[in-house]
């Protein structure tokens, strides 16, 4: 479809933004069996349809390259075998998942007699506004179904051909089980004036949930007037205590800074106890160069002297700015620091990391413990990769989007973070005195 004026777009989005709301209640009132039937319609639509969807992606993995999309968004855009088959599998996982709506928890009986307690309700309607990443079309889409929510689905230009095909099955998945078709809606419009009618729908849309580069989500956090589910980015640390076991360390260190790099939950900043950084610090630096021979290495001070002759890190190495301990790369660079321990590792990680995921390696139980008290994130790992923090890992079946803010959702959103609580209350004919 094309709009062309602002007008076209307003009514548009005002059309649906109306489908979502009476798709919502639709869909709020369907049971687990229902909800479940049409999510296994849809991975059957999606079976089918595999090779029209890998197609489309070829489609904007060739315009990504000729519009010289960095590297990261060409990674996250690109659909392989192997990630269409994660997606078909995260949609298997989110139907037999626990439907949360309905549930109902701290029951108590007051002294006027009433009996009252909290029912686990839908939000709504969603909005999602991402970037790349085809897949979370269908993630978002199979978690705003599981939990009785409509969505409304605005990925970026670059995946809009993908997009329309995942949609065209979602489409059809939900008319196959007899659910509204506009429960899902994958906007078919590129013009960026539908971000700004989305984020603004107050009578339509219950929360906006942006997924995507920084600048994308604070636009949304500045301008939306409906409530955001957030992060703005993932600057992630893993420190290295002077008690950590040496194998734990490095293979830790590793999987979190190589396993991938456009993710929010890959290490930027790696902490080392200053007590073990002479004998173990080369050690880590010269693995993860190994494992990358495109790495480079940002360095303190400290880590410079114990570095800077290694001949294995021979044109790895630079020195780190004061703008390295606040950025997340989403590329092969590191930024290391030596600490005097963990006390100045929890101050660094407090000041300079975005409240994502971060991690230490210790054997000290009393400073693991100090550290997951006293670190100011979303998610905190002991002898663990910060690639884990992630919706699949979780147990999540999937994830709408990672919060970092402290209100309703924090960390991966799954199928609880989509919902909401009110009271209920069941008497027997009382009456307040």
């Amino acid at each position: 479809m094309s709009q062309s004026t602002t007008s076209d777009i307003k009514t548009y989005m005002n059309t649906v933004g109306k489908q979502a709301r009476v798709s919502s209640r639709a869909l709020a009132a369907a049971n687990t069996s229902i909800k479940n039937a049409a999510l296994m319609a849809i991975y059957d639509e999606l079976v089918k349809s595999k090779q029209d969807i890998l197609s489309a992606n070829k489609i904007d993995m060739d315009n990504g390259t000729k519009n010289n999309l960095d590297a990261a968004l060409l990674d996250r855009l690109e659909l392989n075998n192997a990630r269409f088959d994660g997606m078909l599998q995260g949609l298997k996982d989110v139907s037999t998942l626990p439907d949360p709506i309905g549930e109902v928890t701290d029951m108590t009986y007051q002294p006027s007699g009433i009996h009252l307690g909290k029912m686990r309700v839908p939000l709504g309607v969603v909005g999602m506004i991402y970037e790349s990443r085809p897949n979370v079309t269908l993630e978002a889409a199979s978690l705003a179904l599981k939990s009785g929510n409509a969505i409304i689905l605005r990925g970026g230009s670059e995946a809009f051909e993908s997009n329309q095909a995942i949609a065209k099955c979602i489409h059809q998945g939900l008319k196959n089980a007899k659910l509204p078709e506009h429960s899902v809606q994958v906007l078919q419009t590129t013009d960026r004036a539908a971000v700004g009618e989305l984020i603004t729908m107050t009578d339509y849309v219950d929360v906006i949930v942006p997924r995507g580069g920084k600048g994308l989500i604070e636009r949304i956090s500045r301008d939306a007037k409906v409530p955001v589910i957030k992060h703005l980015d993932g600057n992630c640390h893993t420190f290295i205590d002077r008690d950590a076991e040496a194998k734990i360390a490095i293979d830790v260190s590793v999987n979190a800074k190589t396993h991938r790099y456009g993710t929010c939950n890959t290490m930027e900043t790696l902490l080392v106890d200053e007590a073990i950084a002479e004998t173990l610090l080369p050690q880590i630096a010269e693995a993860i160069v190994a494992a990358d021979e495109a790495m480079q290495l940002r360095l303190d001070e400290k880590s410079q002297a114990i570095l800077n002759n290694n001949t294995k890190l021979s044109g790895h190495l630079s020195a780190a700015t004061d703008a390295d301990w606040d950025t997340e790369y989403l590329a092969p660079i590191l930024a290391i620091k030596i600490v005097s321990g963990l006390d100045e590792a929890i101050e660094h990680i407090n000041t300079h990391g975005s409240h994502h995921t971060d991690v230490i390696i210790t054997d000290n139980y009393s400073k693991s413990q100090r550290f997951i008290r006293e670190v100011d994130s979303a998610s905190v790992m002991i002898n663990a990769s910060s690639r884990f923090a992630d919706g699949f890992e979780y147990g999540l079946g999937a994830e709408i989007g990672i919060s970092t803010d402290k209100i309703h959702a924090r960390g991966p959103v799954g199928l609880q973070g989509l919902t909401s609580q009110k009271w209920i209350v069941y008497g027997h004919g009382e009456t307040r005195t």
